[in-house]
Parts: structure tokens; sequence; C-alpha cells
């Protein structure tokens, strides 16, 4: 096995929470194995309060979290990205700028909390069903076996748990 974190980049259009509960799900459960990050190709600009609170109560870390354009990682001095994983339908029909390295990619597609209309509730079991099946995908990514797949079945892989509940 090696020592090399992998740099993984999640998207989404608002990254404002998804793909923010993605990066702070990954960078505690990935065990220093992976290093999270995560961008929006139109951000909001601020991060939703009931991402934050859900976080915070599972003792997630929020500190380094902010919503933030995807031009970031795009940029020559930018991380270069292993992976890269879309997490709501609109980015994934969206045009993605070329990674420099040609990292990995699959799409995992979960509906948006932010949309959901409702009481205080309904919303925040929106939020903790996300929360919920992006723990679990990335419980399954965490658990690949990366160095001793082959790229087309690490690439199956990839798509198959964009397929996980």
């Amino acid at each position: 096995m090696t020592d090399k974190a992998y740099n993984v980049l999640f998207l989404c259009t608002g990254n404002s929470a998804r793909s923010i509960m993605a990066e702070a799900i990954l960078n505690r459960d990935g065990r220093g194995r992976f290093k999270a990050f995560s961008a929006g190709s139109t951000p909001s600009g601020s991060v939703r309060p009931e991402a934050f609170a859900l976080l915070g109560k599972m003792n997630y870390k929020t500190e380094e979290v902010r919503s933030k354009s995807w031009d970031e990682f795009a940029a020559p001095d930018a991380p270069v990205m292993d992976f890269v994983f879309t997490v709501c339908d609109n980015a994934a029909k969206e045009s993605c700028p070329v990674w420099p390295g040609q990292p990995m990619s699959a799409h995992w597609g979960v509906p948006d909390p932010v949309a959901v209309e409702g009481n205080e509730t309904e919303r925040q079991l929106a939020f903790a069903e996300a929360f919920r099946m992006l723990s679990n995908r990335i419980s399954i990514f965490t658990s690949l076996p990366l160095t001793s797949l082959d790229k087309l079945s690490l690439q199956k892989k990839l798509d198959e748990i964009g397929s996980a509940i």
C-alpha cells in the first residue's frame, strides 16, 4: 500500500450542502489516506446552516469548509486531483473543465436537500438523508483496494458506488 494521500474533489452546483458534507466526511473518515476538497460551478458563496449544524452535531470539522468555485482547482498551482465526483444532477449535466492529470471521475447524484420545502423537521430530514447517502458511498469508496485495481475495474467500481444508497 502506498503512503500517498489521494486528492478528491466533490463538485456540485452551489457548493453549499452536499459537496461540503462529502468533503467533511471524507477528510475525517478517510483517515489520512485522502485529502478532500469541494467546489461548485456556480457557488452560492455560503454554506447552508443546516449542513453546518448536522456536521457539527456529528463532530465533523467545519472550520476550513467554505463555498468556492471550481476555478480554484483548475488553476495551475491547485492540487492535482486523483478523483473528481459530482454529487448533484445539475453538475453532472454541465460542461466540466479539463482537470490536470485526468483524474478518475464518477457521478454520485444525491437529491438536493436545499430544494426541500416544508417545516424545519422536513428540511433537517432531507439534510440527514443526503448525509447518509454520501457517508455510505464514501465508506464504500474508502474500502476499495485502490492500489490493486486496474483503471477499468476501478472506474467500474466508482460508477457502481453512484448507484449505492
